[in-house]
């Protein structure tokens, strides 16, 4: 009767091991899969690159991994603000292409979802941020993009500082976007604060004396390359790429040069939005993203960047960043300062007279 009872207890207690492990499993099969059913199979990019850029880029992407990519081309500003709209809904699963500045902005605001990639490890530590708020994927220079006639006509050199911008026969005769929608215009704004050593009034009062010289503050921060080379302005300051990639589309007139006192640059970001509806894809473009593979995609389509995977191939037209003085250009503190000083900016010098 005693061994009787021994072996049924034991019987028993087997089961009941069994059951438990039985729903463990289960358990960890829910949690396991939880996202995984969530996703949907595609990823939604806003992207900050140029329009043809982001549509090679989903391209390639899906027929190298079979995923589904759409995307939306915006500028880092107006990026930012769909992505901050988006903060309970998110629209978008990745934002690819950029300056970083505005994506340590949107990290403080808790809009991006920390990731490090596996592939991150090869990017240079300068390149990305360490708690993976984001990745870098390219790096472009700051630059003056001239048209050689006008300036001939006006009787000036080819720009090669700064100050030669504040030049009176420039009135009304350059192209810059408004920082608080153009990632490249944030880039010079931020530039003249490295320059004037932290400075952010003396940054300002830099800009407010170029004011007069300025056209107009266009939305996107390539839109001055097309409006030198139609000869509505003589000087546009932008990312050299963009200058490149527009001599290339039949306007040789144009020139590139590069301020004496140092230049600023863009870390060209990819990361993922907080809350996004397909998380695994999403985190499959980032991974992408940093490839050789991805990071060749550029040149195809006139998109003269340099990569920031050591192993990707560089194009003989993308500008060497060795031959460039540069200015030492903190992202992250970029980032932090981003919001408040595209406010000063606005008041301060863009809405005051030019005359």
């Amino acid at each position: 009767m005693a061994t009787n009872r021994i072996r049924g207890n034991r019987a028993l207690l087997a089961t009941a091991m069994a059951a438990s492990l039985l729903l463990g499993a289960a358990g960890c099969a829910r949690e396991g899969g939880a996202e995984a059913s969530k996703d949907g199979g595609v990823v939604h990019v806003v992207c900050g690159a140029t329009e043809d850029w982001c549509a090679a880029t989903t391209k390639k992407f899906t027929e190298s991994t079979g995923v589904k990519a759409d995307f939306v081309r915006l500028s880092s500003g107006e990026a930012l603000a769909r992505i901050k709209a988006g903060k309970g809904n998110a629209e978008f699963d990745v934002w690819y292409g950029g300056p970083a500045d505005g994506y340590a902005s949107a990290g403080d605001e808790g809009l991006l979802e920390p990731y490090v990639s596996p592939n991150a490890g090869v990017i240079p530590a300068k390149y990305k941020d360490p708690q993976g708020v984001w990745t870098g994927v390219y790096v472009g220079a700051l630059g003056f993009c001239s048209n050689s006639k006008l300036l001939t006509e006006r009787g000036i050199g080819l720009p090669d500082s700064w100050t030669a911008l504040l030049n009176q026969k420039l009135a009304k005769d350059i192209g810059i976007a408004h920082p608080s929608t153009s990632g490249t215009a944030y880039t010079t704004l931020w530039t003249q604060v490295q320059l004037a050593a932290g400075d952010e009034g003396k940054a300002l009062d830099y800009m407010r004396k170029l004011h007069p010289n300025v056209l107009q503050y266009t939305k996107s921060g390539s839109a001055p390359a097309q409006m030198t080379a139609r000869g509505e302005v003589a000087v546009g300051v932008i990312f050299a790429h963009d200058c490149v990639a527009t001599m290339e589309a039949g306007f040789p007139d144009l020139r590139l040069s590069f301020p004496a006192e140092g230049t600023g640059y863009e870390t060209g970001g990819v990361a993922l939005v907080k809350n996004a509806k397909n998380p695994t894809s999403a985190r499959k473009f980032v991974d992408w993203a940093l490839t050789t593979e991805a990071q060749e995609v550029g040149p195809s389509v006139k998109a003269y960047q340099f990569p920031t995977n050591p192993g990707a191939k560089v194009s003989e037209k993308v500008i060497p960043l060795s031959g460039i003085k540069m200015v030492d250009y903190d992202a992250v503190a970029a980032g932090k300062a981003k919001s408040a000083l595209n406010k000063r900016f606005d008041t301060e010098v863009a809405q005051a007279p030019k005359s």
